[in-house]
């Protein structure tokens, strides 16, 4: 009868286990744990079976089904669902095999552009080589140019141009026939000597390189290639100055690549040209001398067309949106609309050719967008000349515009941080209009012709000999980059093949043979992107070389033939079969589950036994260890748990020595032992009576349960001899300490109370001479004084401290004065007799003064005993002003002053907040009434704040300062005081001054060219300058004016981009270096 009632007990904790924790969605993984040991409530260790080990390892815990669990649970190691199976069963994209891009995305489509690669902020050069390459006559005779290099290149190495021309021909070749997308055009920029991470002017680009090409090709033996640059893009002008008196006129040619026009105040391009080109009046002071007159007369001054020259550029270009502000010293972006046609007649602005027509016709307009003209985006939209369709060439992204319009999209014309937004004028048909145009190109219109040649330009043999050679190199790498993609991809359909076999074969079936993998190995197994290791089980053993009962969690159970494939295919081990759960281990942890149990009992009992009152002898324990004996029950618990874990094991994320749980009771976290609290040093019983407590045997008995190594002491235990002993000496020791401090404060009370103390500044009457001592020397006999059993007495004067190395003083007389009597306390004569003879002096020091009468006067000079040491007082000056110079993140304060050198109540809005500010004080600061001079102030009760400087003596008893005093003729700082309107900067000696006004930018919103600084009522002006050179130092206090401020934001943005003086092309090939 017995048997078939034992195993129907362990089937009703089985079933009651399974219906509580297995819903539809399993139980969270604590509750797993627990509900794994709850049979040790009526277990004991030694009753422990097979079905006890089972439980513990959850053997038997029913699998999920797919679509059961939301995620993989842990907790259960027979939950094999997500895993990372998902992405392997079922039909698998085979794209998802691979992470390379398909190599025909970079091929250039058919009837398409080529792109170029932006190399940081190379759009500029991007956008004019577009537009360049489109000029067919441009492109048609840099083809021409002789290249003797290319002509003779061996097609088995990589070609390199040198010269500019040779760069220019090679790159538009690539962009006429290359089968690339786009290409790299880091030859060209890296001749140029382009910082391909500084954003440049466009228009200087432009007008540089067409000037350098210009130079290149003059060189050049054909007339037509040397004259290339001036029919396309050369134009002329003359002014022409007419007297008004005789009528006499004169004329000044001049040469031009593009019009720079003023397009603020003007709606149209015509209107712009119109003001370009009209006439000026000159008179008073203005007048010009006429050769005729022979004396100053009133002209008009115009501008046209030299009919002289007739020299019409088939490529006419406009700007500009960019001025140089004069108010601000920078460039300055115009963000107005301005309209422009699709055609233009220049014949009405031709001199003797207003009947004439001499239409142009837009081929490119060149976008700029952001608000800021030292940042920001070019874009370039290009009509081809050949089919007469409009691209946007942006980079490397090329978009052909439909119905072959040129179509502006909304991007070009958002202004991106523009207080006052303005709406788009409606255009008139054949009309565009923009706010983000740079640049227009407009084209002499020519009539149409059937002739293809002069729409088709071929590329020379030479060059298309290149050109084939990097094509062959690009397909080489599509060919190679295929081959990639298609390994990835056999690769991966064998893995999704092994996965669909083996995946069906892991979950472990009743009553068959099983083993344990590791959860991390299968879910890297699933996953594709990180190659797949070994199994490694060493990190799931116990101490017992089994399988670790807190390790099931982490690991999973999978069928023997599963196990059987993954092993014979990855390798590795342990290997963990059923006969891996230890038995050990699971008596360990049911012997403290149980103890765990058993202790909230106990330890009410106990509790309620110590309330009673002691009959009959006892044992003494310590208070602090019966306040917190659970607790400390509880690590013991713990730390007997861990015992059977592997040396570098961890359970739940835990180390063997975590806990939870806080203590009951005070010195819990200290205390390690049970009694430890009431045994001293010398391992016997500690002498405080207060700290202990006396308990009854019952009470010990059942602590020592708990804590059998626990230090046991009866009722009749005596207490440490040695301890008494040393008690009875220290209570000696302080009645001694307590009469030394009463008698040393009765022969030097005006010392202790610093009362009626000598002062350097007003020599005191009746002695010439005062004595020395370190003020850190009286500081720590007034602690001994006022608590002399907590303070330990002082013995000896440490005078050497003021002293150099070859025992001179330190400080002169004017230098005391200064501040650095801070460092010392004077004496009396016969305050000095009675520290010689209370304490050990190791070197006296004292100041004397001799009063001698001339004829001119009474003199007073004042000298030291020992003398001053001149050479380490230099050396001691000399560190300190390097010390000065030198400093790294340090305090200083900006104070705002106004024209009548008051401090401004409150700063401007701020910008984004600098991250070197220093965080701002939040007490109210006091009130400023008025200064006579902004490094002045003065605070609500009138006591004056010292001028940096002020030089006048002071008291080595004055009152504190509250700003700065000196030491040896070097300031010395305090502890600053901001007033309001003042803010602390955080700054670095090596910092330049320019740097330091991009920060009071931020702070006061005085954009650098509007701050004028001072300190000391010295300019600083040296944008270029370190602040330790300029005599910046911490706690400075820098005085700010500020010129009339700007409300222009989109200026100061500007400003705020040029951190460094511009320099634009300053080095590079565009300008001859």
């Amino acid at each position: 009868i017995f048997v078939p009632l034992y195993c129907c007990f362990f089937l009703l904790i089985y079933v009651t286990v399974w219906l509580t924790l297995h819903r539809r969605i399993m139980a969270p993984r604590l509750q797993l744990e627990k509900a794994a040991w709850r049979w040790v409530e009526t277990v004991k260790p030694e009753e422990i079976g097979p079905e006890h080990i089972d439980l513990a390892y959850r053997v038997n815990l029913p699998a999920c089904k797919r679509g059961t669990c939301r995620r993989n649970c842990k907790g259960n190691p027979n939950c094999l669902v997500g895993i990372g199976e998902q992405a392997w069963l079922g039909e698998i994209d085979e794209n998802a095999f691979h992470n390379i891009d398909d190599p025909n995305s970079e091929r250039r489509d058919k009837n398409t552009f080529v792109g170029l690669t932006n190399l940081g902020a190379t759009c500029y050069v991007n956008t004019f080589l577009q537009v360049w390459f489109h000029n067919l006559e441009l492109r048609r005779s840099l083809y021409q140019c002789h290249n003797s290099r290319a002509q003779e290149h061996n097609i088995e190495s990589d070609y390199e141009p040198q010269s500019i021309c040779e760069h220019l021909q090679y790159l538009f070749a690539l962009l006429q026939n290359s089968n690339r997308k786009y290409i790299d055009p880091s030859g060209l920029v890296k001749a140029l000597g382009l910082d391909t991470g500084q954003q440049q002017d466009a228009q200087e680009f432009s007008k540089l390189f067409l000037s350098l090409l210009e130079d290149t090709l003059s060189k050049q033996k054909s007339t037509n290639l040397q004259n290339v640059i001036q029919r396309q893009f050369c134009g002329q002008f003359s002014y022409v100055t007419v007297c008004n008196e005789c009528g006499r006129s004169s004329a000044l040619p001049s040469r031009f690549y593009e019009l720079e026009l003023n397009i603020q105040g003007h709606k149209n391009l015509t209107e712009c040209v119109t003001e370009f080109l009209k006439e000026e009046k000159l008179d008073g002071e203005n007048r010009y001398f006429c050769e005729s007159c022979q004396t100053k007369q009133n002209i008009t001054s115009v501008l046209f067309d030299d009919p002289k020259y007739q020299n019409v550029p088939n490529n006419n270009s406009f700007t500009n949106s960019v001025v140089f502000s004069r108010q601000t010293g920078h460039k300055k972006k115009l963000n107005t609309f301005i309209s422009f046609p699709e055609q233009l007649d220049m014949g009405p602005f031709l001199e003797g050719k207003q009947d004439q027509k001499c239409v142009y016709e837009l081929s490119a307009v060149l976008i700029h967008r952001g608000i800021s003209a030292y940042s920001g985006h070019y874009i370039a939209h290009v009509k081809d000349a050949r089919t007469g369709d409009w691209y946007k060439f942006n980079d490397e992204e090329i978009e052909k515009m439909e119905g072959k319009k040129l179509q502006l999209g909304i991007e070009e014309d958002i202004a991106e941080t523009v207080k006052s937004q303005t709406r788009k004028p409606k255009c008139s048909k054949g009309y565009h209009c923009s706010r983000n145009a740079y640049m227009l190109v407009y084209k002499v219109q020519e009539e149409e012709s059937s002739d293809p040649s002069r729409t088709n330009v071929e590329v020379p043999a030479f060059l298309q000999r290149l050109v084939d050679q990097d094509n062959h190199k690009f397909e080489e790498w599509c060919s190679e980059m295929a081959d990639m993609r298609k390994q990835s991809v056999d690769k991966g359909k064998a893995k999704h093949e092994e996965v669909k076999e083996l995946y069906e074969l892991l979950p472990a079936k009743d009553g068959e043979p099983y083993e344990f993998i590791p959860l991390e190995w299968l879910k890297k197994w699933l996953d594709d992107s990180t190659a797949t290791k070994e199994i490694d089980n060493s990190f799931f053993l116990c101490s017992h070389g089994k399988l670790h009962p807190d390790k099931v969690a982490e690991s999973k159970r999978v069928s023997l033939q599963a196990a059987e494939l993954l092993y014979e295919r990855y390798s590795g081990g342990p290997r963990l079969d059923g006969s891996s759960l230890c038995r050990e281990c699971v008596s360990q942890r049911c012997r403290v589950l149980r103890l765990k149990n058993q202790l909230s009992e106990d330890y009410k009992e106990v509790s309620n036994m110590v309330k009673r009152t002691l009959s009959g002898e006892g044992y003494w324990v310590g208070k602090t260890s019966l306040r917190s004996w659970r607790q400390l029950a509880l690590d013991q618990l713990e730390e007997d748990e861990h015992e059977t874990k592997h040396s570098n094991g961890q359970t739940n994320g835990q180390g063997p020595h975590t806990n939870n749980n806080k203590g009951e009771g005070n010195g819990c976290d200290e205390m390690k032992t049970f009694n430890e609290d009431i045994v001293c040093s010398h391992a016997g019983l500690s002498i405080l009576e207060t700290e202990r407590k006396l308990v009854s045997p019952e009470v010990w008995t059942k602590l020592r349960a708990y804590f059998p190594k626990a230090p046991e002491f009866t009722q009749n235990q005596e207490p440490c001899q040695q301890c008494l002993t040393l008690e009875q000496e220290e209570k000696d020791n302080e009645a001694v300490s307590k009469m030394m401090a009463l008698d040393q404060k009765n022969q030097l009370l005006n010392l202790f109370n610093e009362k009626n103390r000598p002062t350097l500044a007003k020599w005191p009457q009746g002695t010439d001479v005062l004595y020395i001592v370190p003020l850190f020397f009286v500081d720590e006999w007034r602690k001994f004084i006022r608590r002399p059993t907590k303070s330990s007495p002082v013995s000896n004067v440490g005078n050497t401290l003021l002293l150099c190395p070859h025992g001179g003083f330190m400080f002169t007389y004017d230098s005391l004065i200064s501040g650095d009597a801070q460092h010392i306390a004077l004496l009396w004569p016969s305050e000095w007799e009675v520290i010689s003879r209370l304490f050990i002096v190791d070197q006296p020091i004292s100041i004397h003064c001799f009063k001698e009468t001339t004829s001119s006067g009474s003199t007073t000079q004042y000298t030291t005993q020992p003398d001053l040491c001149w050479e380490c007082r230099e050396s001691f000056l000399f560190q300190q002003q390097r010390d000065l110079r030198e400093y790294t993140q340090a305090t200083i304060y900006i104070r705002k002053v106004i024209e009548d050198k008051r401090m401004i109540k409150e700063a401007a809005p701020e910008l984004n907040a600098s991250s070197s500010e220093a965080e701002e004080e939040k007490e109210e600061q006091p009130k400023v009434d008025g200064e006579r001079d902004p490094d002045f102030s003065q605070s609500e009760d009138g006591a004056k704040r010292l001028k940096l400087s002020d030089s006048s003596p002071t008291s080595a008893a004055a009152v504190p300062v509250t700003n700065v005093t000196k030491l040896g003729g070097i300031r010395r700082s305090t502890r600053h005081r901001k007033l309001r309107g003042e803010k602390a900067l955080i700054v670095s000696a090596n910092q330049t001054l320019k740097e330091l006004k991009i920060q009071i930018m931020h702070a006061f919103s005085v954009a650098p060219f509007d701050q004028n600084l001072s300190i000391d009522g010295k300019s600083l002006t040296d944008d270029s300058a370190t602040l330790g050179s300029l005599g910046v130092i911490p706690e400075s206090i820098i005085c700010l004016k500020a010129d009339e401020p700007i409300a222009d934001y989109a200026a100061m943005d500007d400003v705020y981009q040029v951190r460094m003086p511009e320099e634009g092309f300053k080095g590079t090939g565009l300008l001859g270096h």
